[in-house]
């Protein structure tokens, strides 16, 4: 719910909109195929993990960029031709700085969306004019859930086809492994891991 939901209810992409998703987690990955069920296009996926990116083209990016290789902002604006995405969503939530280069990469009347959560008093520091071609920043609470509306579009589309879950699911655990499956998430192995309480 929080990454679809970004993308369809608390950004509304429309169609043939240009999409740039920072981290390819599990909340980023949904915000990537929230993007898709959109209509987005180009989706562009943001990490700096090549196996993240792989994920990020099976939900639905259209391009891909290693972040620890090249400037991310630069890279997005040379697929955008120079002006910059329609919608930037930061879906990492640690530190300022991908809060900071998703509100550089969006273009005039851009939207960026903050869904990932960091750390409590995590500054994002920017030059105030960065916003003057009428930018705007939004935060993304649950994906703007109303969940009587929201669960069951989003069963819908999980029985058509159009929404991965089952592909979310890198590795199953037992309860006594929710340490590895921590320390799995800690080294960017997983996308998302399951305790199985039945074992």
């Amino acid at each position: 719910m929080t990454g679809v939901g970004a993308a369809i209810n608390t950004a509304e992409v429309a169609p043939g909109s240009s999409v740039a998703v920072f981290g390819c987690g599990g909340v980023g990955l949904n915000c990537i195929q929230g993007a898709a069920i959109s209509g987005g296009e180009p989706i562009i996926a943001v990490d700096v993990r090549d196996n993240k990116l792989e994920l990020g083209k099976q939900f639905g990016a259209t391009h891909t960029v290693n972040a620890s290789e090249v400037d991310p902002v630069e890279r997005i604006k040379e697929i955008t031709d120079g002006r910059g995405v329609h919608y930037a969503f930061e879906a990492i939530g640690l530190i300022g700085e991908t809060f900071r280069q998703a509100i550089l990469c969006t273009r005039s009347r851009g939207v960026t969306v903050f869904v990932g959560h960091a750390p409590e008093n995590t500054p994002v520091e920017f030059d105030a004019r960065m916003l003057m071609p009428e930018k705007m920043v939004i935060g993304s609470m649950y994906g703007t859930a109303r969940p009587h509306v929201d669960f069951p579009r989003l069963v819908s589309l999980y029985k058509a086809g159009q929404l991965k879950l089952d592909e979310l699911v890198t590795r199953t655990y037992p309860l006594e492994g929710i340490n590895d499956a921590f320390e799995a998430l800690a080294r960017g192995e997983v996308a998302r891991s399951v305790l199985d309480l039945t074992e």
